[in-house]
């Protein structure tokens, strides 16, 4: 007959973003233990509130499943010597299955003899082993932090209050720092009090009764529910947020929706202050119209039932207002300050003590943006626009609000540039060149954007990989993977014509005229062509056959725009064009026997075939325009002309010996096929496509 198991930690509170994470290690590790033990079981599911982990094992087994199974072991030769005792290897894996090697037993498979081992365990009741089984289980979790309390040496999130641990009806017995296991569970802080649970079963319920909803799950739904019903009632939208509305599912035990309201002239300050300033310190809500535009309201949720509601609302107000007017003096007082003292303050601040401060990094991401407009040849209103951006980009490192909120760099740059009386493009660049900030996120919308941008992050990148700061495996300490997937995004998104080698030689040459670089500039342009070519790659994974990322990555990325299109144009006609297989052949059968020219010039007075005349012909007649294709990006026009040499590559295969005995001929035939193949391979190689 089959029992429940409930196991449930009572603790302090918990930090709610350490909460989901605990809660799924809980469940996996019991999981784990009865699967190992060989005990079946029914549905497992975890509970988690900020004062209690918890696991409830459906319909577990009263003993292990019995063992009888057949083992292979060493081959009779090897497991017997000449006279038949048992050898090293035999006696060893009698010792590891746990038999008597007089019980072993011969069997013969694929023509060689096996010896084979008998295993027979009886399965011992699940009562004796899961009270020192759930005791390993606590014990064993780990957390980002962990805590001592008392006298006791062992660590643990935070101190245990209670353990309730149950085998259907009966109490499963064991302690930790002195808590002994039971079946009383405690209930809200104020509203609820302690309870027994008679069998897992009414663990839910008994808390439920006690002001404690342990499952996250109905929990979320609760909070989700009452905020809509808040917003359809109020005509009202409620910005949540995942990320907040997860800490606030693991901040309460039985959720309450409630608003509050706050002085409107708290609205002149941007609503991005607000509502960081509601989201960081207060965990609420903010409320917007129809336009999205922020309203004087918010919401949040309390752990508790709706009694004194109102009294509830007032007490957050007030912490409220005293948040927004610290952020309403911040705001004030920041505008008090010029634009070129902050700038002067940016030289006291250490970017990297290899690298330099802020300001030096300021002014190497203008020497850079400068470069780049250079490069573009923009309109000389444009580049005036990006020196100015770059010069001014962060300058609102120091100021109150962004110290306050890190997270609002650029956002307040933009405001207090606007308010200072730079130009719109300017002001909105300083917003923009922190995009794309993560993936998914848009590039810059104007070039002044995208280009004080790229200049930045490759700035940063550069300086990292010249004093060897280089990403490997999980270690990117200053997130050098995604600002150069940004640069890769930008490039790609406002199909700009810079390659990667220009950008490299640009930034390398700035940092080497400005700071002496203790790393080879060589070593690093190689370093950092081989990193960009992985977030090149993942790039084009995410929407191309893998064969086909290796054959166009294989030909080069040094311009991002040419690769993801010759990604995209070979993956269409891999997939809609059935014959394309013997056009991969025949670049295939031109790239193996190119590989043997020695390098010489064609000679077309040697040329001896007619069918060598024709592919040279052919090849004369395509390879200017198709480089001139390839160069305007129009990758499919390209394909479409290379592959129209497939004909006269076939009949010259046909009808030609190649390696032909004199060696004029022979060189000059070679000669051809590489030519053919210089352009073929400018493409993709071919070589990589699974046929």
């Amino acid at each position: 007959m089959a029992k429940d198991i409930l196991l449930e930690i009572g603790l302090e509170e918990v930090p709610a973003r350490f909460l989901r994470a605990a809660m799924n290690q809980l469940l996996d590790k019991t999981v784990k233990w009865l699967d190992d033990s060989r005990l079946t079981h029914g549905e497992a599911k975890a509970f988690a509130t900020p004062r209690r982990l918890a696991v409830w094992i459906k319909d577990v087994a009263e003993k292990q499943e019995d063992i009888n199974e057949e083992v292979k072991g060493p081959s009779r030769k090897i497991a017997q010597d000449e006279t038949g005792a048992w050898s090293k290897a035999a006696l060893g894996f009698a010792r590891s299955q746990g038999v008597d090697p007089e019980t072993f037993t011969f069997r013969e498979l694929s023509g060689v003899e096996y010896i084979y081992a008998q295993k027979s365990s009886v399965g011992i009741s699940t009562e004796s082993i899961v009270a020192e089984a759930l005791r390993n289980i606590i014990t064993t979790m780990t957390f980002p932090k962990n805590m001592r309390w008392g006298t006791h040496d062992f660590k643990f999130v935070r101190p245990i209050k209670w353990i309730v641990a149950l085998w259907g009806h009966d109490v499963i017995d064991f302690e930790i720092t002195g808590v002994h296991t039971g079946r009383t569970t405690r209930g809200h802080r104020f509203l609820g009090s302690e309870t027994e649970i008679a069998e897992p079963t009414l663990y839910l319920e008994a808390l439920r009764n006690q002001h404690v909803i342990a499952d996250i799950e109905e929990r979320e739904a609760m909070i989700s529910a009452q905020i809509a019903h808040l917003a359809s009632e109020k005509n009202w939208h409620i910005d949540v947020k995942e990320d907040l509305l997860e800490e606030v599912l693991f901040l309460v035990e039985t959720p309450t929706v409630l608003y509050g309201a706050f002085d409107p002239a708290f609205l002149n300050i941007p609503q991005e202050v607000l509502i960081t300033s509601m989201r960081e310190h207060q965990r609420y809500f903010p409320v917007l119209d129809e336009a999205g535009q922020l309203l004087p309201y918010f919401v949040t949720v309390r752990s508790g039932d709706n009694r004194s509601l109102d009294i509830i609302a007032k007490g957050n107000e007030k912490v409220l207002r005293a948040r927004l007017s610290d952020a309403k003096f911040f705001y004030e007082e920041d505008q008090k300050v010029q634009i070129d003292t902050a700038l002067a303050k940016l030289e006291n601040i250490v970017f990297h003590e290899e690298i330099g401060t802020v300001g030096d990094k300021v002014r190497r991401i203008r020497q850079i943006a400068d470069q780049l407009a250079v490069q573009l040849h923009v309109t000389p209103e444009q580049a005036t626009a990006v020196s100015r951006a770059a010069d001014i980009c962060k300058f609102d490192l120091v100021t109150q609000m962004v110290y306050e909120f890190p997270e609002l760099q650029g956002v307040m740059g933009e405001d207090y540039a606007r308010k200072a009386g730079e130009s719109e493009e300017v002001s909105r660049a300083i917003f923009e060149h922190y995009q794309p900030r993560f993936a998914g996120e848009a590039s810059p919308a104007s070039l002044t954007g995208a280009l004080v941008s790229i200049a930045d992050k490759l700035d940063t990148i550069v300086g990292c990989f010249s004093i060897g700061i280089i990403p490997t495996g999980s270690q990117d300490p200053y997130a050098l993977r995604r600002q150069a997937a940004g640069i890769v995004q930008i490039l790609l998104e406002h199909q700009l014509s810079l390659t990667l080698e220009q950008l490299f030689d640009i930034a390398l040459n700035i940092h080497q005229n400005l700071r002496n670089m203790k790393r080879s500039y060589d070593i690093i342009r190689i370093e950092l062509y081989d990193f960009f070519g992985l977030r090149v790659k993942k790039l084009l994974s995410e929407h191309l056959r893998y064969d086909v990322v290796d054959a166009v990555i294989a030909s080069g990325f040094n311009h991002i725009g040419s690769v993801v299109a010759r990604g995209h144009d070979l993956m269409k006609v891999v997939q809609e064009t059935p014959d394309f297989k013997l056009t991969i052949e025949s670049f295939g059968r031109v790239s193996n026997l190119a590989a043997k020219s020695s390098g010489v010039a064609v000679q077309p007075a040697l040329f001896i075939e007619p069918a060598e005349r024709e592919l040279y012909a052919s090849w004369q007649a395509a390879t200017t325009e198709y480089r001139k294709l390839l160069a305007a990006n129009r990758t499919a026009e390209a394909l479409a002309l290379l592959s129209s040499l497939r004909p006269a590559i076939t009949a010259f295969f046909d009808q030609v010996m190649v390696m032909a005995e004199d060696e004029a001929v022979r060189e000059n035939r070679l000669a051809l096929l590489a030519a053919v193949d210089q352009d073929i391979r400018s493409y993709a190689d071919f070589s990589k496509l699974v046929k």
